[in-house]
Order: structure tokens, then sequence, then C-alpha cells
């Protein structure tokens, strides 16, 4: 008989799969951990009652002595759970931004070339992704956190939390890995999950990691009509080889702004921030025959004759 814990992970996982357009074969990335173990046996238990084929993909970052031998038994817990196949996967963790950071950027890019991958990202990941983006001030788009699906990715377990799946693990007779990098305080997430959101919990008589959770949701169902109306702005303006500023100046700031997000995106410009949007739209809102905004990759966003455009450098700025 399933125990209730499985069953919530089955029908999380299911309702998501009645949501999308599903691949025949199911990928999903699998740890070794609670979360992903149990988001495993549901992808399988679910998708063979609907035709589908389940692989396992296990990410080997090569951080930890023995890493190997965790992936390889990842693998197998995976095809123990119902899997198909299980494949593991190597990478070099290299890169700036921090060993976090770099690993992250390394595991995508590893789980990456397939229709759909599931990725075990719970409640309690959502809300740790939300508090991120408040404690940075990154913006509507951070604080509204992980989208459930986001082409290859799918998140299936986004409303269930962390208890849940370490339950589903112990009604299977799994025992899960723990990644002892979840214990080291010198990982902004880490210090979130074991000292923020409890303190948060007492002070505020918990249910905040599941409020955090509806604030994300209810933020990307506002970005995604305010995009609706910037996208239709965007082509009456020109598109992504210019933008008539006569166009956009009567519009709201968030909309202009999104539609200058789109522009810069589309030409070209990375690691944008909040300061170089908010600079270009001065060109807009605020313009005083100012000069051009330098953007990252020897760029510059300009006015001109009523347009705006965006420009190459031949040299970076202060050479």
């Amino acid at each position: 008989m399933t125990g209730p814990a499985v069953a919530a992970v089955r029908r999380a996982v299911r309702a998501f799969l009645d949501a999308v357009e599903a691949p025949p074969e199911l990928c999903v990335a699998v740890s070794g951990g609670a979360d992903s173990l149990a988001l495993a046996e549901a992808a399988a238990y679910v998708g063979h009652h609907r035709g589908h084929v389940v692989r396992a993909l296990v990410v080997d970052h090569g951080l930890q002595e023995g890493s190997a031998k965790v992936a390889a038994d990842a693998a197998a817990a995976a095809k123990a759970l119902g899997a198909d196949e299980a494949e593991v996967r190597r990478v070099d963790v290299t890169g700036p931004g921090g060993p976090e950071a770099a690993a992250r950027k390394a595991r995508y890019r590893a789980l990456a070339g397939h229709g759909l991958v599931l990725l075990g990202h719970t409640l309690d990941d959502q809300a740790e992704t939300v508090l991120l983006g408040l404690g940075r001030g990154s913006g509507p788009r951070s604080v509204a956190g992980m989208r459930p699906h986001d082409p290859p990715w799918g998140r299936p377990l986004l409303a269930v939390g962390r208890a849940t799946t370490r339950a589903a693990c112990a009604e299977l007779g799994v025992e899960p890995w723990d990644d002892p990098h979840n214990a080291e305080s010198r990982f902004t997430r880490v210090r979130l999950r074991t000292e923020v959101l409890p303190l948060l919990e007492d002070v505020l008589n918990g249910g905040v990691a599941a409020a955090l959770a509806r604030t994300a949701a209810q933020l990307r169902e506002d970005n995604e009509a305010l995009d609706t109306v910037a996208d239709t702005i965007f082509t009456r303006a020109g598109g992504p080889d210019g933008l008539d500023v006569g166009v956009l100046a009567p519009e709201p700031a968030a909309v202009r702004r999104r539609v200058l997000r789109r522009w810069l995106l589309a030409s070209d410009v990375r690691e944008l921030t909040d300061a170089h949007l908010r600079a270009v739209d001065a060109l807009v809102a605020r313009w005083r025959g100012q000069g051009g905004v330098w953007l990252p990759g020897n760029l510059e966003a300009r006015r001109c004759r009523g347009r705006l455009c965006v420009v190459s450098q031949p040299t970076t700025r202060g050479e």
C-alpha cells in the first residue's frame, strides 16, 4: 500500500504532466538526495502508466572525495525505483561566481539537450530563492522564483515540502544521500535554510515557506501579464534594430523597462543589471541631451534622432 508521502509526490508529478506536453522520454536529474529520489520514483510510476521512457541523469561534480561512488549509487537507486535507464555525467566545475554558481552552471550544461528534464526543487527551495531575490533587490523576476515549467526544465515539486520527500523515501525504504555541502554555513543558501527560514517560521508562527511560494506564484502571473503588454509595445516601437522613443515615452515605467530589457537582451547585452536598465530608461523618460550609456560587452546605448540604438565600442571604458 502506498504511503501518504509517496502518494503526494506522485500526485504532484501527475498534475505537472497533465499541464505540459511531455515528450516520449522523461529525464530526471538525480543527485541521490531525498528530493530527487522521491521525484525519480514518482516520475517512473506515473510516466510508465502514460507510456513514457524514464531516464535518470546523475551529474558527478567531482568536488568531493568519493563523488564517483555517490553518483554510481544514485544511478543504481534510480533504477531500483523504476527508471528505465540511468546515466552518470562527469563535469569540471570552473568559472566565476564562487563554487555554488560554478557547480550550478556545470550541472545545467550537463543536463541540457533533452526535451524535458525534471528537477527536484521543492517548496522549500522556492522559498529560499524568493528570499535571495528579496535580499539582493533584484526585482520582481527574481522574487517570482522558479517557474514550474521553464523548457527544458520541469519542476513538479514546487508545492511539495522537503519533509514530504524525506518521508516518501522512508516509505519506499530508500536511504537518501545527504550532501555535506548542505551543512556548510559558508554557503548563503545553507544559512537561509538552517538559520533564516527557521527564525521566520518561529517569529511569524509558521507557514512562511508556503507564503513565500504563493507570493512567487502571484508575481509570476503579474510578470506574464506585463510582459504580454511589453511585447506589443516592443513591436510598435520598432523591434531589435532600434526603438522609437515617442512610442516608449508615454508608457508606464514598469512596461517601458520590460520593453528595454527585451531589446537590450536581443542586442546581445549580457549581465544586464537594474542600474544599466534604469540608465537606459533615463534616455527616454529623463532626456536632457545626455550621452550614451555604457553596457557590458563594449556596447553603448544611445539616443539619436528620436530613436534608441546600441552600438559597439572598440575599447572598454577607461582604456
